[in-house]
């Protein structure tokens, strides 16, 4: 069932039963914290007991809450990324329902492992590794840490001729770079934030492996999967909705998801954005005639730019467009009540590319309007482990004081 890859650890699914049969849960939250075994285990414990299973990233701890209704078996943590962390509850019918979906929509079968480098604690990770592992089957070998010289050892000494990999572009491009994706993989996919193009092209070129690019929430689950064979040529499809789940826009154009694996609500405090059964995200979508989900960008990041918005996106496709551009990141930083914001760039380039250069190099494509005032070089351009990188975080350091 499961092999951690670092420590030679290892469990077959009678072993990983009696291991949660012999620590039975007393609390009535359990937590599943860390990267090995123990983690599986303490699933199995929370499952068994009836309890509510919390998993937790290595190094939280509970939060201050009261005690969720009958009928919760799942509490996740959001990421925090567009807001404070906060906890979301998932009946244990809303829960399988999301490992269903991952299972039929990927092709995820036993004879095929999961290499398990991002958090387990992770809706992804949870989705991805843990359900496929206790509810269909699918193996799971552990690799202890997504660091490019651990991967090649460990995947060295995997006996397995095939293996799923699920991971985020920043890790996707580390292993790329560093040449170390292993050969073993057949089936790689790419969540947590927007697969660029270039990558899915260069991972397609140099290893024949094609990156499935996989759209998701914690609110909901999975949403969307790209199940197509070639890179894809448009980088706002994050592909067709997962088999039982319904996606539309809303009045402000917004991604609407509705099925059998969206959330009971936020804990403690209930929340419009997760009411229902239904999921209203904050991310602008276009549906394609073939039900195809295009993300054209977060309602919250429009740039002000004297009355005229400005969609983020477009300026970064452009700046990528630039053969000396690495990573990109535009937004708007307040300037004064009647400009609104100046339009920011944050940008990974070669030494010998100018800011000068790249300005001349927009110019030749987007109106004067919308060409960046702020230039912010970085040596990378880094996201977190989740592969997201926050406008908001960017947007505080480059506002002037006050």
């Amino acid at each position: 069932a499961v092999r951690d890859l670092g420590s030679g650890d290892s469990g077959t699914f009678e072993a990983l039963g009696a291991l949660a049969d012999a620590a039975a849960a007393t609390e009535r939250r359990v937590v599943a914290q860390g990267h090995d075994v123990g983690f599986v285990v303490s699933v199995l414990r929370a499952w068994r007991s009836g309890g509510v299973l919390c998993p937790l990233e290595s190094g939280q701890r509970l939060p201050e809450e009261p005690p969720p209704p009958e009928g919760t078996a799942l509490l996740k943590r959001t990421s925090g990324t567009t807001g404070a962390p906060r906890s979301i509850r998932f009946t244990a019918s809303q829960m399988t329902s999301d490992g269903d979906a991952i299972v039929t929509s990927m092709g995820l079968h036993p004879g095929q492992p999961n290499l398990g480098v991002i958090s387990l604690a992770h809706s992804y990770g949870f989705a991805n590794l843990i359900l496929p592992l206790l509810l269909h089957g699918v193996p799971l070998y552990l690799v202890p840490s997504p660091l490019p010289e651990v991967l090649a050892r460990c995947v060295r000494g995997c006996p397995e001729p095939a293996l799923t990999l699920p991971a985020v572009p920043a890790l996707w491009t580390t292993w790329l770079q560093a040449d170390v994706i292993p050969a073993a993989v057949r089936l790689a996919i790419s969540a947590g934030a927007p697969l660029p193009l270039a990558l899915e092209e260069a991972v397609f070129q140099r290893h024949g492996l094609k990156l499935h690019n996989f759209l998701g929430a914690s609110e909901c689950g999975g949403i969307a999967y790209d199940p197509s064979s070639v890179p894809r040529t448009d980088g706002t499809l994050a592909g067709w909705p997962l088999h039982g789940v319904g996606v539309d826009s809303d009045a402000e154009g917004c991604l609407t998801v509705r099925g059998p694996a969206v959330g009971a609500g936020y804990w403690p405090e209930p929340d419009a954005p997760l009411l229902g059964g239904v999921y209203r995200a904050r991310d602008r979508v276009e549906l394609t005639p073939g039900g195809g989900v295009r993300l054209l960008g977060r309602a919250g990041d429009l740039i002000n730019v004297a009355g005229r918005k400005l969609h983020p996106e477009t300026v970064e496709a452009e700046l990528l467009r630039h053969a000396g551009v690495r990573a990109a990141l535009v937004l708007g930083v307040p300037e004064d009540s009647i400009r609104g914001d100046a339009v920011a760039a944050v940008v990974q380039a070669d030494a010998s590319v100018s800011d000068a250069s790249l300005r001349e190099f927009l110019a030749a494509r987007l109106p004067a309007w919308q060409l960046p005032r702020i230039w912010h070089r970085v040596g990378r351009l880094e996201a977190n482990t989740r592969g997201k990188i926050s406008r908001a975080e960017w947007r505080a350091r480059l506002s002037p004081p006050g």
